[in-house]
């Protein structure tokens, strides 16, 4: 497989495995003892790793999530605990999850170290959250936690080039929720207030978004080498069915 067709085969499991710990019981009750809600710890959990930045800052980097929400989530938790520390936790429980379901399963440890060698070789340029998620240290456990907090990282980095490219391609991150498969679902989950513009002219925009970014989490995979990165996009499709809500670890 071409570096290309790595990156789009693995795009999905990545999206999916890379945020999965944030549904999980355990991660919501651990929000609750920080004192936050559970849309305030998702918010400073993922761009705490900036800092003591501000909302629209925040907002910024993370793209498609409406600035209105953003800020609601960021400055909720950051009256009561700093986004870093809101960050470290968020990855402590990303680690659990991953030692917890995905630990036992066949090949995690060759898929820990495949991720690692992606996450080390991608390309941050114009990505700051995946550069400071990359820059936080890293996490204790087993295989199970390495693989997680890997697909963690290029989760970021992936959402993070296609934030690049849907402004390339001349959408704004509301047209391009709008065009995607959750439509007008997906943008109120991220919380953009209707009414909404119509669609139909964007998908062609969108689908060139997704192709370039492809091309740009490429760099990633190409640090793999053709088997290897055939190889990676199997246990990513091995280990997906932990991604979904109640899923236990085998064995």
């Amino acid at each position: 497989m071409t570096p290309e067709q790595v990156a789009a085969a693995s795009k999905p499991l990545v999206l999916a495995l890379g945020e999965a710990y944030t549904r999980c019981p355990t991660t919501l009750r651990r929000a609750r003892l920080l004192g936050i809600s559970g849309w305030a710890f998702y918010v400073a959990g993922r761009a705490g790793a900036l800092g003591d930045v501000r909302a629209g800052t925040a907002a910024a980097a993370l793209g498609f999530i409406a600035p209105d929400a953003v800020a609601d989530g960021w400055d909720a938790a950051a009256r009561t605990v700093r986004p870093a520390e809101v960050a470290a936790v968020n990855l402590a429980e990303c680690c659990r999850w991953g030692d917890e379901q995905l630990g036992r399963l066949p090949g995690v440890d060759r898929l820990a170290a495949l991720l690692d060698r992606a996450v080390a070789a991608a390309d941050a340029s114009g990505l700051p959250l995946f550069a400071a998620w990359r820059a936080m240290p890293a996490p204790d456990g087993g295989p199970g936690a390495r693989a997680a907090a890997a697909l963690r990282l290029l989760r970021e980095h992936f959402t993070g080039a296609h934030l690049l490219a849907v402004r390339a391609a001349g959408m704004t991150p509301l047209e391009a929720v709008l065009a995607g498969p959750d439509g007008q679902f997906g943008a109120a989950a991220c919380g953009w207030p209707p009414p909404y513009p119509a669609v139909g002219p964007l998908v062609r925009r969108r689908l060139w978004a997704e192709a370039v970014t492809d091309r740009l989490a490429a760099p990633a995979f190409a640090a793999l080498g053709p088997a290897a990165g055939a190889e990676l996009v199997e246990l990513l499709a091995a280990a997906r069915p932990q991604a979904r809500p109640g899923s236990r670890s085998p064995g």
